[in-house]
Parts: structure tokens; C-alpha cells; sequence
């Protein structure tokens, strides 16, 4: 708990000099709420709101635990493929690197087109922003696999599925946690996003009505729940981490 603490407060601090500025500021200037609201605004705002907010969570909040469901199994499914199969190394990872120059921005809109406003073009939209760095990052990690332990492995009998499965996976789960970090930070933005391009109801689509009816105080307050679900989610992977791999936490790691 007192690590929690050192490594928490340094960024709760900034927080609470900006929040403080920006409150100073917008209250001894005199700011039309509707260009920028203070934060105490927001906060009164978005509680007075919570049951229109919650309700506009729960769809943009199930597009980004089912796409990213969609984008983790595809990433080991892809991973696995690249390690077992130098061909498949060669023709596929240039495409995977070559797709994240596709825009997202491009993309959303055409499929919406193609499958409407449901959930399923939300879920691959948050699938194509969290993928690669799954992918990448497990495929680096199979690849740093100790050549020595495998080689001991294959020396003793076991197959090569089985030698993967004792050695390659799990010298490969920091690297893998390592994308699992960075893909889950991009998710719950991907799913707003897919939103903004089309949709019934979630996050994304509410921030654009209340810009539409200038109350940038509920703006500011869907921002903020955007942001308050990456930063759970971003630390429930360590908790996962801690789960899946024990002998750190008893290396002290």
C-alpha cells in the first residue's frame, strides 16, 4: 500500500495544481460556462446527470470489453501463427505493420455504412486500435524465448507444442503484458470514436448532442468518465498481472 501511495501521489498532485488553475482561472475571469466550464461545474453537472451518464456508459462500455475480447484472441491467434510459421512471418507481420497507417478516421465511417449503427462495427473499430500492439508485442516476446531452455526442452522429449506451451508462453507474458497496457489505454477511445462516427447510444454520441446544445459542462463530464474507464481498465492489467504471474510478485518484481 505505501508503494501504491509513493507512485500515486506525484500524478494526483499535478492533477490537483491544474484542476486548481484551470478553477482559479475560469472564476476570476469570469469564463461563459458554456466556452469552459470550471471543474466544480462539471462535477455538479455530472452528478446531476450521473443517470443519463451511466446509461450512455454501459453501450460504449460493452463495445470496448467485447472488441477488445475480439482483438486479444485475435492477437494470439495471429502471434502463434507468426511464431510457428517463418512464411507466415515473412508475408503477414509487413501487412500488420503496413495496416496501422490506415486512418481509423477513414475507416469508421465506411463501416457503418457496410453494417450499420449496432455494435459490431464499434467492436472492430476498437479491435483495429488495439490489435497490433497485442500482436506485436506477444510475437516479440515468443521470439525472446531463450534458445538454451528450448533446445533443453526439445532435448528431453518434449514436442513443440509443449516446449511452447512450458517455455515460450510464459517468457513471453511480460512483453505480452507490456501491448496489453498499451492496446487497453486505446480502447475505451476507440469505442467513443466509433461513436462520434455513428451510433444509437453511448458515450461518443452524447458528448456530440450536449455539444450540439452548448453544455460543454456535460461534455467535460462524459470526457472525464471516458477517461476514469481507461484508467480502471489500464489497472486491472496489473492486477491481471499479478493473477497470471505470481513468481514476480514473489521475486519482488
Amino acid at each position: 500500500m505505501r508503494s501504491l501511495l509513493r507512485s500515486l501521489w506525484p500524478p494526483l498532485l499535478v492533477l490537483a495544481v491544474v484542476l486548481g488553475g484551470w478553477q482559479l482561472y475560469v472564476t476570476t475571469a469570469g469564463v461563459d460556462p458554456t466556452t469552459l466550464p470550471s471543474p466544480a461545474r462539471v462535477v455538479e453537472q455530472g452528478w446531476v446527470n450521473r443517470a443519463d451518464l451511466w446509461a450512455q456508459t454501459l453501450p460504449t462500455l460493452q463495445e470496448t470489453l467485447l472488441g477488445f475480447t475480439l482483438s486479444f484472441a485475435a492477437a494470439w491467434l495471429v502471434a502463434v501463427l507468426l511464431d510457428f510459421s517463418a512464411a507466415a512471418r515473412r508475408g503477414l507481420y509487413p501487412l500488420l505493420v503496413a495496416s496501422q497507417t490506415i486512418p481509423i478516421v477513414a475507416v469508421a465511417p465506411l463501416l457503418i455504412i457496410w453494417f450499420g449503427f449496432g455494435l459490431l462495427p464499434k467492436m472492430l473499430v476498437v479491435t483495429l486500435t488495439t490489435f497490433f500492439p497485442l500482436a506485436a508485442n506477444l510475437a516479440a516476446g515468443f521470439a525472446a524465448t531463450d534458445r538454451e531452455a528450448m533446445r533443453l526442452l526439445r532435448s528431453l522429449g518434449a514436442g513443440r507444442w509443449r516446449a511452447f506451451r512450458l517455455v515460450r508462453v510464459p517468457s513471453a507474458m511480460p512483453y505480452f503484458f507490456a501491448g496489453l497496457r498499451v492496446s487497453i489505454t486505446y480502447a475505451v477511445v476507440g469505442a467513443v470514436f466509433a461513436e462520434y462516427a455513428g451510433a444509437e447510444a453511448g458515450l461518443g454520441i452524447y458528448m456530440q448532442a450536449q455539444k450540439s446544445a452548448f453544455r460543454t459542462d456535460l461534455v467535460f463530464a462524459a470526457v472525464a468518465v471516458t477517461a476514469a474507464l481507461s484508467i480502471a481498465l489500464f489497472g486491472a492489467t496489473f492486477l491481471l498481472q499479478r493473477l497470471v504471474l505470481p513468481w514476480e510478485r514473489r521475486a519482488g518484481k
